[in-house]
């Protein structure tokens, strides 16, 4: 696979998002670089897709959709959401097990609604289902927290050679980053619990008891994230939670 790095304005500590040539596939093609554009030159480009449709991977689709003359492929079910962050029509839709080129669609909910990995011979293009350093962020209204560790577990379980993530580095010990993901958001999960049954009752303080560093920088992700995780203790029933107030259950 070719891993592309391209600027942008993304969460992620790495300041770029991956693009990838795989075969005759483009997938997340966040802008344009001369890079990009030099090894998309070289190649014969047929499809162009995203593994999900947040601002960071979407930003060029239009252009090499159209420089390429290539099909442009977006997740079933999803159509009205992709051309509304890419500004173009998908003219293909896809679903789990669709095979396109070499690459087949692997369904991957929980950091966005549409996301998906692409499989190829024991390796796997994660999209932002797994980061080599730190964590994936999981935000309330848009992620799911608990499809986001289903979606961690299938992915061990596949035990796959190597992992090719939407920012930073290649990922060449899968399991171990899958199991370093896994047991950070269960151990944010347990705080969260824990400042709920301390008497913690608003967002703003539920998230200060959760926290044992300094988040002014992050504030409004570290909120998001804490809600995501009242998402998921309400809804297995460890918590009551109405948006604005949470309390034991």
């Amino acid at each position: 696979m070719n891993l592309i790095p391209v600027p942008t304005d993304t969460v992620a500590p790495h300041g770029t998002t991956n693009a990838y040539v795989v075969g005759s596939v483009l997938v997340d093609p966040a802008g344009r670089t001369d890079e990009l554009d030099r090894i998309v030159e070289q190649s014969d480009i047929e499809h162009v897709l995203v593994t999900h449709t947040h601002p960071d991977h979407v930003g060029a689709v239009a252009h090499y959709a159209e420089a390429c003359d290539a099909t442009v492929w977006a997740r079933q079910g999803r159509e009205t959401r992709f051309e509304a962050a890419a500004g173009v029509t998908p003219e293909r839709t896809f679903r789990g097990g669709t095979k396109i080129d070499s690459l087949t669609v692997i369904e991957t909910p929980g950091h966005a609604p549409d996301h998906v990995a692409l499989e190829r011979n024991g390796e796997i293009l994660v999209g932002d289902l797994a980061i080599e350093e730190g964590s994936v962020m999981i935000a309330a209204g848009e992620g799911d927290l608990r499809a986001y560790l289903t979606s961690l577990r299938r992915l061990y379980a596949r035990n796959p050679e190597t992992l090719y993530p939407g920012h930073g580095p290649v990922i060449g010990q899968p399991r171990t980053t899958v199991r370093r993901l896994i047991e950070h958001r269960l151990r944010r999960e347990k705080t969260v619990r824990e400042a709920v049954a301390a008497g913690a009752r608003t967002l703003e303080e539920i998230t200060d008891s959760a926290y044992d560093k300094d988040i002014s920088g992050v504030r409004e992700f570290a909120e998001r994230t804490v809600a995501a995780h009242l998402e998921k203790l309400a809804v297995e029933g460890d918590v009551r939670w109405d948006g604005e107030r949470a309390v034991p259950q």
